[in-house]
């Protein structure tokens, strides 16, 4: 039997020729910019009867393997004498005169493949191929023909496909043995744990099905186990061939990476890689991506064929650790080597903005994988600010400032286009309107030249200017915004002294985060507070025939005991009832054994009180969270609180912070947790915008802005404390809010059977 095996040309080619050094990341960011333009710039110059964007497919077997590829060319000419020119497009901001015939050997096989394609389906004996090269700046253009026989272009082909053999040999290899051991893997418990079996049905039947499921699932039934296995499985039925794992936490990477090792202990072939930030696995003491700068760079395509294929042969799991090592047995870039892995292991961990971020997101998905992809999207509730963050930008006055003066001298070009945006933003600080709900497409423009002119100045010169690069980026992502801007958008201007900020801010990003998902054969959103349901499904672009889930705590009401303690903590009650929340501390405390952690909605806050509790409390051993902890001072923060410790420990922490979700203190590491304050994020200008924006099409707009986001972090908080069916503690929630009927509606049930507390 012939095996299969489908690739693109681009993707193909791309592999078997790339070769060099890794370039900043400003040289292709325009080119993706403008590179559309160009195409179609020179397409509308083709004449009646030439043909654009071509679709082209064919099935070529090499030895016992049958090589499925396709793409789209850029121009079919079709001459009066029936003679075929293959147009291959490519845009530049380099200089053409760097170009020549054989500078861009990947640009030709391309450009090969699809006439080798054409004239097979049509009995050609011959073609001419052509690569059309346009600086995005100057729409100079620059042309290199080549006529080829199709015997010509059949040996060049078989010879490309030679190169590629061993990876594919190795790619399908590895999925036969994959796809056995999943349909063979079992469930790597005795048994599943209440609610387990219903999450993993519903995850199972959703990716079958090809819909996305919401699913609130709290606390302590397994969610990574019962997403990840249930995905698994679908590969070894034939309905998936990757898993993409989202998170924005690091200990929740961790629990996907146990999980998939747990499975791979039980049997399962599978291979997976965990994507790290760049500024974190980066070997330089400065991250900057060029073979000047760094060795690792210089050369990266040169040897990265090579690193692939040798950690895919001998390594399952593909953590940080691992790619580190094999990273510096090749000398490759760490986290360039990490994104070439994801597109060939089975399944992804990584942060939501590979996915959502338009900035960021793997651009080499295509449509055919993403139809067997699932996301399995965990702790979906933070997903919704960093959508926001996400789909917005904005631009600083200084930044344009300064570089106008600084190149004044350098390049009259950069300055112009420098002085143009100060310009712009100094007029509209001038006009003081400070909410648009109109885009500024003048500003786009000029934003859109700058990141033209300063690509140029820096392919030419070099990244070393800081700024420069940073006002680059800054313009780049403005442009790319702007392209979503709708009325779900709206801009706003901040003037503080001289300095004058412009930001395009996203309201509602439901549509671009379900527009970021289509595509992919399902999307999975889970989390222990999707609370409301409705609020999280309208703003994760949930539509009306969506899975919907919720799935209660698989233990006992009794395991927690629930106080609620009615003190104001209103910003302007915050003083008079201090001594009386301190006191709370310490009644609770003396009555309770054990650690416990007390959260407040703020820093400012949590000081106020913490610096009166332990006046009242010396004998209390206390630690405190403090902004901005490294990660070593994170894990010697949690390290603190042990089991049956002599001396007992209560931490002070920040709402919504490093230790308010995500966290696993176990047992009697942590016999209490106090929330202080109901979450509500702090009153500002983006949240009352936000607020205006939702009262505006009819939904609540003080709750979607403050009280939900708020409540959120308070149910994360207080989930710190029941993780096992072993875990007992008490719960104390302080604020007289958490007795009214919006507050309480939000309460989880195994909450509501509470005590009010002490007289203060």
């Amino acid at each position: 039997m012939v095996k299969g095996i489908k690739i693109s040309v681009r993707s193909l080619v791309e592999y078997v020729f790339r070769s060099g050094s890794i370039e900043s990341g400003f040289r292709s960011a325009t080119s993706m910019l403008e590179g559309t333009k160009a195409h179609q710039r020179i397409q509308q110059t083709y004449k009646e009867g030439d043909q654009k964007e071509v679709y082209v497919q064919a099935e070529i077997p090499h030895d016992d393997l049958l090589i499925q590829v396709d793409g789209r060319c850029d121009g079919l000419l079709i001459h009066e004498d029936g003679s075929v020119i293959i147009d291959e497009i490519k845009s530049t901001s380099h200089s053409l005169d760097d170009i020549q015939e054989d500078t861009h050997p990947v640009h030709w096989a391309q450009a090969i493949f699809y006439g080798y394609i054409y004239a097979g389906d049509h009995d050609l004996e011959k073609i001419t191929i052509q690569l059309t090269y346009m600086h995005v700046k100057t729409e100079e253009q620059k042309q290199f023909q080549r006529s080829m026989t199709y015997e010509q272009m059949e040996t060049y082909v078989q010879d490309v496909i030679e190169k590629y053999i061993p990876y594919a040999k190795n790619r399908l290899e590895h999925e036969v043995s994959r796809d056995k051991s999943s349909k063979e893997l079992s469930f790597p418990f005795t048994e599943y744990r209440s609610g387990q079996r219903q999450l993993a049905g519903a995850v199972y039947k959703s990716t079958v099905a090809k819909k996305t499921l919401f699913a609130k699932a709290s606390t302590g039934i397994g969610k990574t186990i019962s997403t990840v296995f249930p995905a698994v499985k679908a590969i070894g039925e034939g309905h998936l061939n990757r898993i993409f794992y989202l998170t924005a936490k690091t200990i929740t990477r961790t629990a996907a990476e146990e999980a998939f090792a747990l499975l791979i202990k039980k049997g399962l072939d599978i291979q997976t890689v965990t994507i790290t930030a760049k500024d974190k696995v980066c070997f330089q003491d400065e991250t900057i991506c060029s073979k000047e700068h760094c060795p690792f760079a210089d050369g990266y395509y040169d040897r990265i064929n090579g690193a692939v294929l040798d950690i895919l042969e001998n390594e399952k799991q593909m953590n940080r650790t691992v790619i580190e090592s094999y990273a510096r047995k090749h000398r490759v870039c760490p986290f360039e080597f990490s994104l070439d892995l994801a597109y060939a292991s089975d399944a992804v961990i990584c942060d939501y903005n590979y996915i959502f971020d338009p900035s960021v997101s793997l651009k080499r998905l295509y449509e055919e994988q993403k139809k067997q992809t699932v996301l399995l999207v965990d702790e979906a509730h933070n997903l919704v600010d960093r959508a926001r963050e996400m789909y917005s930008a904005e631009l600083f006055k200084s930044q344009f400032l300064q570089l106008k003066r600084d190149y004044k001298g350098k390049s009259r070009s950069i300055a112009q286009a420098a002085k143009a945006i100060n310009d712009h933003l100094l007029e509209l600080k001038k006009q003081q309107v400070s909410l648009k709900k109109e885009l500024d497409s003048d500003l786009v423009d000029l934003a859109e030249s700058f990141a033209l002119e300063a690509e140029a100045e820096l392919a030419q010169n070099g990244d070393a200017d800081a700024l420069l690069l940073d006002a680059y980026f800054a313009s780049q992502a403005f442009v790319k915004i702007s392209k979503l801007y709708d009325e779900r958008f709206i801009s706003y201007l901040e003037v503080h002294k001289s300095e004058v900020k412009i930001k395009l801010f996203c309201l509602d990003p439901s549509q671009l985060i379900r527009k970021a998902g289509k595509g992919y054969r399902s999307k999975v959103f889970f989390s222990a507070t999707l609370i409301p349901g409705d609020y999280y499904k309208d703003l994760l672009g949930g539509v009306n025939d969506d899975y919907v889930l919720s799935i209660p705590s698989p233990f006992a009401r009794e395991n927690a005991e629930v106080i609620i303690q009615p003190l104001s903590t209103k910003y302007q009650d915050r003083e008079k009832t201090k001594d009386s929340m301190v006191k709370f501390f310490i009644d609770m405390l003396e009555d309770r054994l054990g650690n416990f952690l007390v959260f407040f909605p703020s820093y400012h806050y949590m000081r106020l009180v913490y610096e009166d509790f332990i006046q009242a409390a010396p004998q209390i051993k206390t630690k405190i969270q403090e902004i901005g902890m490294s990660e070593d001072e994170r894990e010697e923060f949690l390290q603190a609180f042990q089991s049956n410790s002599a001396e007992r420990l209560v931490g002070f922490a920040v709402l919504g912070g490093i230790f308010s979700e995500g966290i696993d203190l176990v047992g009697d590491r942590l016999r209490g947790v106090i929330v202080v304050g109901v979450g509500l994020p702090q009153i500002g200008l983006e949240r009352n915008i936000i607020k205006d924006y939702f009262q505006s099409i009819g939904k609540n707009g003080f709750d979607y802005a403050y009280v939900y986001p708020g409540m959120n972090k308070v149910l994360q908080a207080g989930g710190r404390l029941i993780r096992s069916d072993k875990d007992r503690g008490t719960i104390a929630l302080v604020d007289d809010r958490f007795l009214q009927g919006k507050y309480q509606a939000l309460l989880p049930y195994e909450w509501k059977n509470y005590t009010i507390g002490y007289e203060s």
